[in-house]
C-alpha cells in the first residue's frame, strides 16, 4: 500500500502535469496567432500570454518543492534555494492576482457601448498594457523583498509562533509590528485588485443583462448575445473570474487560519499549496473554451507539416 505522503506526491505531480500542459498549449495557440494569423490578434491576447507565463511559474515554484517531501526529501533546499523558491512563488502569485484583475477591467471597458462615459478609455487600452505589466512586476517584487531577509530553510519540526511555515521553509521570529506591517501591505494590495475584479465583473454582468433585454425586445437574431465574439469572450472571462475569486478566498481563509495557529503543522501548509495551485492549473482550460476551433486548426497544420516532411524524405 502507498503511504499518504506518496499519494499526495502523485497528486501534486498530476496537478503539475495538468497545469503545465494546459498553460503551454494555450501559450502556443496565442503565439501561433501572433506569428501566422496576425490579422486575428487582439491587444487582450498579450494579457492572456502574460497570465499563462505567470501561471507556469506559479505552478513550478509552488508544487515542485511540495512534491519532494512526499518522497522523503524534506530538507533538499538550503537557505538560498528556499529564499529564491518562495520569493518567486509569492511574486508570481501576486502577478496572477494583478493580471486577472487587469484582464477583467480590460474586458469590461472593451464591451462598453460607444455612448458610455468609459468609452473614451477604449482607444487608450492597448497603450496601457505594457506599463501596467511593469507596474505589477515592480509592486510585487518590492512587497515580497522581505522574504530574502527573513526566510530560511527548515532543519527541524519544532515550529511555533506567528509566521510562515512550510515543509522546507520557515520565517524567522519577527516582531509583531513588523509582521503586521507586511500583512497590511499584502491585504491592501489584494483588496484593491479584488475590488477591481468584483466591480468589473458586476459591470460586465449588468451590460450583458441589458444587451439580452434589448435583443429580446427587438426580436433580432443578429443581436443575440451568442452571435458576438466579444460577448462569448466576456462569458469566458466571467467564468475565469468566478474561479479566481473562489480559490483566492478559500486559500486566504485557510492561510490566515494556519498563520495564527500557536503550533504549526507544516504538512497542513501543503493543503494551501494545492488550493493556491488550482486556479493557475484550471485557468487555461477555462480560456480554451473559445479556442477549440483554433486548436483543431493548429493540430491539423502541424500534422500536415509533419506528414509532408516525412514523405519528402
Amino acid at each position: 500500500m502507498f503511504s499518504s505522503d506518496a499519494i499526495l506526491g502523485f497528486f501534486f505531480i498530476s496537478l503539475i502535469c495538468i497545469g503545465l500542459m494546459g498553460n503551454l498549449v494555450l501559450f502556443t495557440l496565442y503565439i501561433d496567432t501572433f506569428l501566422t494569423q496576425s490579422c486575428l490578434k487582439k491587444p487582450i491576447d498579450v494579457i492572456f500570454i502574460h497570465l499563462t507565463l505567470v501561471n507556469v511559474l506559479t505552478i513550478l515554484f509552488k508544487l515542485i518543492p511540495d512534491v519532494m517531501p512526499s518522497f522523503g526529501e524534506r530538507y533538499f533546499l538550503d537557505d538560498v534555494g528556499c529564499k529564491t523558491t518562495l520569493y518567486i512563488y509569492r511574486v508570481t502569485r501576486g502577478l496572477s492576482i494583478c493580471t486577472t484583475a487587469f484582464l477583467s477591467v480590460f474586458q469590461a471597458i472593451t464591451i462598453n457601448p460607444v455612448n458610455s462615459k468609459w468609452a473614451w478609455l477604449r482607444s487608450k487600452l492597448s497603450m496601457c498594457i505594457y506599463p501596467s505589466f511593469l507596474f505589477f512586476w515592480a509592486i510585487n517584487l518590492l512587497i515580497y523583498i522581505h522574504i530574502i531577509e527573513t526566510v530560511r530553510a527548515r532543519n527541524n519540526f519544532t515550529t511555533a509562533g506567528l509566521g510562515y511555515y512550510a515543509v522546507y521553509c520557515q520565517t524567522e521570529q519577527l516582531e509583531h509590528h513588523y509582521s503586521m506591517a507586511f500583512l497590511n501591505v499584502m491585504v491592501i494590495r489584494d483588496l484593491l485588485f479584488v475590488v477591481l475584479v468584483m466591480w468589473s465583473s458586476i459591470y460586465m454582468v449588468t451590460l450583458l443583462y441589458k444587451h439580452r433585454q434589448r435583443a429580446q425586445h427587438l426580436h433580432s437574431l443578429s443581436l443575440s448575445p451568442q452571435s458576438s465574439p466579444e460577448i462569448k469572450a466576456t462569458h469566458t472571462i466571467l467564468l475565469l473570474v468566478g474561479c479566481f475569486v473562489f480559490f483566492y478566498c478559500l486559500n486566504n481563509f485557510i492561510a490566515f487560519y494556519f498563520l495564527y495557529l500557536p503550533k504549526k503543522n507544516p504538512e497542513m501548509e501543503r493543503i494551501t499549496g494545492i488550493i493556491s495551485s488550482c486556479y493557475p492549473s484550471l485557468c487555461p482550460f477555462v480560456l480554451m473554451k473559445n479556442k477549440m476551433s483554433q486548436l483543431t486548426s493548429f493540430l491539423s497544420r502541424v500534422t500536415i507539416t509533419f506528414s509532408q516532411r516525412t514523405f519528402s524524405r
